[in-house]
């Protein structure tokens, strides 16, 4: 394996950080307002504001550093991703759904992986000014401040998000946990766990890497997991960045859900 250059982790976390709140005002300039929209893969929606934002992101970020790759949910695949080491991981809109209805909870998405693995993240959230930022053994921070998961192994009364179905089919072998609103941003959804608003976000099949990167960083980074439901880590940048379904929390009431969902009896979840 070739040699890899080091990089200043708190400058570029800076510098990311000023692109994704670039692109949230763009986002947000846009919001609510006349849209062209259409859909792609038969059921995915995109919105001239998906396109604009990535435009702007792809054009930041790639001036920043000239070894690292491109994955973008609004980009053509290059497979000359695969080859690099270090790849920025985007989505212009997590919510795009959302954020054609005229709902606040969509964001603006983007990690730094480093050999299939995230080390500096920013999630922003333009309609509530949230700005989510991690570095890779440095902390997880909301607005400048420290966020941490919620502590204790117990699931009853946890506060849960995700598809309705899990949610349904967990509750008939856990204890009663409550039931939140789903976030329509699947990273604002396991942001709100790095944060401690929810103790437990659950993650549909079908996810995609950009959905996903720079909050898997944020959780851990806030003393939580993320993980498949058979446990092991997220692995990024393989030559299909799709997903399984996933389960968020603080490490300790993490590891009791993987107890029970290793549980031949849901295997089907």
């Amino acid at each position: 394996m070739r040699a890899i250059e080091t990089i200043d982790r708190d400058r570029l976390s800076d510098r990311l950080i000023a692109h994704v709140q670039e692109a949230g005002a763009v986002a947000l300039s846009m919001f609510r307002k006349p849209l062209n929209t259409w859909t792609k893969d038969a059921t995915s929606p995109v919105s001239d504001a998906d396109i604009a934002v990535n435009r702007l992101l792809r054009e930041r970020l790639m001036a920043e550093r000239d070894d690292v790759a491109w994955l973008s949910e609004e980009s053509a695949d290059d497979a000359a991703r695969l080859e690099a080491r270090r790849v920025w991981i985007v989505d212009p809109i997590d919510g795009t759904r959302a954020y054609i209805a005229g709902a606040p909870d969509w964001t603006v998405s983007v990690a730094l992986i480093e050999d299939g693995r995230p080390i500096i993240a920013g999630l922003y959230a333009p309609a509530t000014d949230e700005m989510f930022a991690a570095v890779a053994g440095a902390g997880a921070t909301r607005n400048g401040a420290p966020i941490a998961a919620t502590t204790g192994a117990t699931l009853a009364d946890a506060r849960i998000a995700g598809p309705k179905g899990f949610i349904d089919r967990l509750a008939t072998i856990a204890p009663p946990m409550t039931p939140m609103p789903r976030v329509a941003s699947l990273a604002l959804r396991l942001a709100r766990v790095a944060q401690g608003a929810l103790d437990v976000a659950i993650a549909g099949g079908n996810s995609h890497d950009w959905d996903l990167a720079a909050a898997d960083l944020l959780v851990h980074e806030a003393g939580g997991a993320i993980t498949p439901f058979a446990g092991g880590p997220v692995t990024y940048n393989r030559p299909v960045p799709r997903h399984g379904a996933l389960v968020a929390a603080g490490r300790d009431r993490h590891a009791t859900l993987i107890d029970l969902l290793r549980d031949r009896r849901i295997a089907s979840l």
